[in-house]
């Protein structure tokens, strides 16, 4: 329990808003993307995406893969209570619309589909991409992807392909590294030795403009390693730590640099 205190107030010891970034980049997307506070339509769509999932007090089979797709353990969960925990927040949600509605992404990732409230806002938010987006999303547990995909099918979410099983069986399936990928949301595993081997598998797949997002980047001590190393990288340029997440980008012609941002 001290380790998240700790993590939380160095990071707003450390943390500045947009008067301190001095990156033309960073700033327009802090001012533009990240501070926007205009209401936008689909924030109701949204909410109502939400509402359905703590609405609904059925229960389902989870299947958690540990080491390796032969060993997993299986329990019984509340759709209603995985909503609540499990799932991305309502904030953070319309933060991910924002930001996949402001970089226009076309071509979209996400490891760790659960109940599709992340999906969700990377589907409408790239509704606004004159070309068709596409989202793939990977999803370990058949049950859990099979309750969210109900959840697309009701709201009329089109653009999203599910892809069921562990995720390195997946990216084999899909021959991931040949791709390119305008987004990436990394909700998976929140391991550092998972962290950092998809990292490393998924670097293929940059182009200039790519952004990643990595979920709980202070989860743990471990977590914290895992992003310090990432943000050593040759290939990264500019990271921004947001607490929550830590995003990712790959701009050759930016100078190497890192924020600490409150959102």
């Amino acid at each position: 329990m001290l380790f998240p205190i700790k993590s939380y107030l160095q990071f707003l010891w450390l943390s500045k808003n947009e008067h301190a970034v001095h990156s033309p980049f960073v700033f327009t997307l802090i001012t533009k993307c990240f501070y926007d506070r205009k209401l936008k339509t689909d924030y109701t769509i949204l909410k109502q995406f939400r509402q359905e999932l703590l609405d609904n007090n059925s229960s389902i089979e989870i299947t958690d893969f540990g080491a390796g797709s032969k060993v997993f353990k299986s329990n019984h969960r509340v759709i209603s209570q995985m909503a609540k925990t499990a799932g991305i927040g309502t904030k953070r949600a319309e933060l991910l619309y924002r930001i996949s509605t402001y970089f226009q992404s076309k071509n979209i990732l996400e490891l760790g589909t659960s109940l599709g409230l992340a999906t969700s806002a990377l589907s409408l938010g790239s509704r606004t991409v004159e070309t068709k987006a596409t989202i793939t999303t990977l999803e370990g547990c058949p049950q859990t992807a099979n309750q969210a995909q109900l959840q697309f099918q009701k709201f009329g979410f089109k653009n999203i392909d599910i892809v069921v099983g562990e995720f390195d069986t997946s990216f084999e399936k899909l021959s991931i590294e040949n791709s390119k990928y305008d987004l990436i949301y990394f909700d998976g595993n929140h391991s550092k030795k998972a962290t950092l081997d998809y990292f490393e598998r998924l670097v293929p797949t940059i182009t200039n403009d790519t952004v990643w997002i990595f979920d709980d980047i202070h989860w743990s001590a471990e977590m914290e390693a895992a992003w310090e190393i990432i943000k050593k990288h040759p290939k990264v340029k500019v990271t921004i730590d947001t607490y929550q997440w830590g995003l990712v980008f790959f701009r050759y012609e930016q100078p190497k640099q890192h924020f600490i941002i409150r959102t």
